[in-house]
C-alpha cells in the first residue's frame, strides 16, 4: 500500500511540474530570486554587455520521424531554450525564446554578443 501511494504522489508531482518551464511567462521586473524559485536553476549563466547575466534554461526535445508510438530517445533531436535577461540589480529586462540544433554546454556568450543576440534588449 505504501508502494502505490508513493508511486501515486511521484506521479502526480511529476505531472504537476512537467512542462511549466515552457508554457510560464516572465514578467519584466521579476526578481532574479523570484525566478529561480519558480523556475529552478538554469543550465547555464552568461554574462552579458551590460553588467548584467543572461540565464539560460533548455529543454532537450526528442523527434520521432516515423510518427509512431515507439521509443523517440533514438530519433532526431533539438533544444528549446529561454534566455532571460537580468540586469546588474537582479532584475528581469526581456527574455528571448529560441529553437536550436547544439546544447547547452555550446552557447558561447562571447561568439553570439557579437552577433547581437545575447545582449539585453
Amino acid at each position: 500500500m505504501k508502494k502505490i501511494l508513493l508511486i501515486t504522489a511521484i506521479f502526480i508531482l511529476h505531472v504537476s511540474c512537467s512542462g511549466s518551464k515552457n508554457t510560464m511567462e516572465v514578467a519584466a521586473g521579476e526578481t532574479k530570486s523570484k525566478l529561480i524559485t519558480t523556475w529552478g536553476a538554469p543550465v547555464r549563466t552568461l554574462p552579458d554587455n551590460q553588467d548584467g547575466e543572461i540565464l539560460v534554461y533548455a529543454d532537450q526535445v526528442f523527434v520521432n520521424l516515423d510518427h509512431s508510438d515507439g521509443p523517440k530517445i533514438a530519433g532526431q533531436n533539438y533544444w528549446n531554450y529561454n534566455y532571460i535577461y537580468v540586469n546588474k540589480d537582479g532584475k528581469v529586462t526581456s527574455t528571448r525564446k529560441e529553437k536550436q540544433n547544439y546544447p547547452p554546454q555550446a552557447v558561447d556568450s562571447q561568439k553570439i554578443a557579437g552577433m547581437n543576440l545575447l545582449t539585453a534588449k
